[in-house]
């Protein structure tokens, strides 16, 4: 069996990313570091236990730039919501932007997506009732 061990997310600010993630959605920080290679490396655990590791630059590492908008590879993450209109004005007041939605599915289901402040990509999802 396979299970996700966490996800990690690079950032030139993880202390700021990491307490935007805490605020948001109720994370944990679990631990916080500076690491032999140079970089600031914080640990969270959402609520339900998935790891979210936010991490800077290593030593004499230069990332590309982040990017927010829909794109190969890892292109977001998503939480459930039990109401999405309200979720994106709580999360808009805490500097996230609306990038898509909330649009309706064929199932009924409701899908949003937003940038947060550190240009993550991320999806809400209200479940039809």
């Amino acid at each position: 069996m396979y299970r996700i061990n966490h996800i990690h997310l690079k950032s030139n600010d993880p202390e700021t990313d990491a307490n935007w993630f805490v605020s948001a959605f109720n994370f944990k920080i679990t631990s916080d570091e500076v690491r032999a290679i140079g970089d600031r490396f914080i640990s969270c655990e959402s609520e339900d236990g998935l790891r979210v590791n936010i991490s800077g630059e290593r030593t004499n590492e230069k990332l590309g730039p982040s990017d927010a908008d829909p794109h190969y590879g890892l292109e977001h993450f998503g939480f459930d919501s039990q109401d999405i209109v309200a979720d994106i004005a709580r999360l808009e007041g805490m500097g996230a932007t609306l990038a898509e939605g909330p649009t309706e599915q064929p199932n009924g289901m409701q899908i949003a997506f937003l940038k947060t402040p550190g240009n993550v990509r991320l999806e809400l999802i209200q479940w039809a009732d």
